[in-house]
């Protein structure tokens, strides 16, 4: 930098040029004072000469000596605000006096100490909200009051980007919100407009989404809003299986309640004129007790499985054993329907060294009484079994029950292991007591987890459906909580 810019600089030149306008004036009026005054005015005008140059050679000296101990300085403070105005807070300055100087460099350092812990301590925060964001289940995103995202959190952008990808049906301009996913839109002009928060339910696709947005308020008005998403699809589905759960269990009883009660009053009121009537009538009440009987204790059998309660036996179990008694168990039904029920050949292979075998019976007790059920005369149903090894080590014993019958729609498929879920909305119970309860396939998953095992369904509507269970042939203990 130029000197004469610099506050020194401009001090010197005005210190010489007061000190010339001082000469030059006394110079003007003594000049001819001298010449007629003094016998020698040449050495008198050489006096005034000197003066003038020592002056100003005073001045400049005055004017470095200012320099060193007040420009310098305040250039030194000027180059560390530079450094720290681009980060470096960890920049101090020399202190060489104790005067005004002095005191302003002790000032400037006690404040880059200062903001420099103040921007320690606001990383701090920011690394723990951060931190905080990134462990949240939760979609946090946040939006200016033109609805462009400031931040989010890993689960937010994820949201972001799937809810992007889909075309959504807008009546506003295309710019308007354009980075707000289409279902928040309406939501977020509530906030802004009215800022208040909102609490809302969201059916997006296949999942149903909980939003808590919340304005963020300042001086002039609301500046934007963080919008709070959390997935309660299996929230909402387990509610509405609850609420199901009630009325299917209201009308798999009140059905059979109502024809006692009814058959029960007709014999009361001696509608039956005959022996016999009165024997079918007796019949109808038996067998609809049977039913509620069976679905009692499907009910608590289920309910002792979900809650780890249930009594398990474990024990090495022969496969091929346990596969002809539910062969000969149902080789008469399926005779006299018309259908062909194979069972796979005897192999030693097929052996459990930890199952209760009853339990084994009785899934697929249920799972061929549920084939047959589903499966017209003149159709088959074959069990086969092998076993071989796993994925991830060590043996599984495969079990499969396949059927010919009227197949499952795929999107019944996911919630065919659900209580009291039919896939066949139109099929009625049968009359003569030897309908299910609607309990079947959920007990059967429930027995397989209890062995640590799985179960799974695929199916061709129209040509069968095909039940495999995979098992593991060392069993396993653990997923069973012992006798209540």
């Amino acid at each position: 930098m130029a000197i004469w810019r610099t506050i020194v600089g401009k001090l010197w030149l005005t210190i010489i040029a007061l000190v010339a306008v001082v000469i030059t004036t006394v110079g003007l009026f003594l000049l001819q004072y001298i010449n007629f005054q003094f016998a020698e005015p040449n050495k008198i005008k050489h006096l005034f000469i000197y003066t003038g140059v020592v002056g100003f050679l005073l001045t400049t000296f005055f004017a470095f000596f200012l320099l060193t101990k007040i420009t310098q300085p305040l250039r030194e403070m000027k180059e560390a605000a530079e450094r720290v105005s681009q980060g470096d807070y960890t920049m101090r300055v020399a202190i060489r006096s104790s005067d005004e100087i002095g005191e302003l460099a002790n000032t400037f350092n006690q404040m880059a100490s200062d903001l420099d812990t103040l921007i320690r301590d606001l990383q701090h925060e920011r690394d723990h909200l951060s931190s905080v964001l990134r462990s949240m289940t939760d979609a946090v995103i946040s939006f200016d009051a033109e609805g462009d995202i400031i931040l989010t959190n890993p689960e937010g952008k994820h949201l972001v980007e799937e809810w992007g990808s889909v075309d959504w049906t807008d009546d506003e301009e295309p710019d308007t919100f354009a980075q707000v996913p289409g279902p928040l839109r309406e939501t977020f002009r509530n906030v802004i407009a009215g800022g208040k928060e909102l609490t809302v339910k969201i059916h997006v696709q296949n999942g149903v989404w909980s939003v808590v947005m919340t304005p963020l308020a300042a001086t002039e008005g609301v500046r934007g809003a963080v919008a709070v998403l959390r997935d309660v699809t299996e929230e909402f589905r387990v509610d509405k299986l609850r609420k199901d759960f009630v009325a299917n269990v209201s009308h798999e009883i009140r059905t059979p309640l109502s024809m006692v009660q009814g058959y029960s009053e007709a014999l009361l009121d001696d509608i039956a004129a005959s022996p016999e009537e009165r024997k079918e009538l007796v019949q109808v009440i038996h067998d609809e007790s049977l039913r509620m009987g069976r679905l009692v204790k499907d009910l608590l059998d289920l309910a002792r499985m979900e809650a780890g309660h249930l009594e398990m036996s474990f024990q090495q179990v022969d496969v091929n054993a346990l596969l002809s008694r539910v062969y000969r168990k149902f080789s008469a039904l399926a005779k006299e329907r018309e259908i062909s029920l194979a069972k796979p050949e005897e192999n030693p292979a097929l052996v459990l060294q930890a199952a209760d075998p009853d339990r084994l019976e009785q899934v697929m007790t249920n799972l061929l009484d549920n084939a047959i059920r589903h499966t017209p005369s003149g159709a088959g149903i074959r069990m086969r079994a092998r076993r071989k090894e796993a994925a991830r080590g060590g043996d599984v014993l495969e079990l499969t029950v396949e059927d010919e019958g009227m197949g499952i729609p795929p999107e019944d498929l996911p919630y065919i292991f659900e209580r009291f879920y039919k896939a066949d909305k139109a099929r009625k119970r049968e009359t003569n007591g030897a309908g299910g309860t609607g309990l079947g396939l959920a007990i059967v998953k429930n027995l397989v987890q209890a062995h640590g095992g799985t179960i799974r369904a695929a199916s061709d509507p129209g040509k069968g459906t095909v039940f495999t269970i995979v098992l593991p042939v060392n069993g396993k203990r653990g997923a069973v909580t012992s006798r209540p």
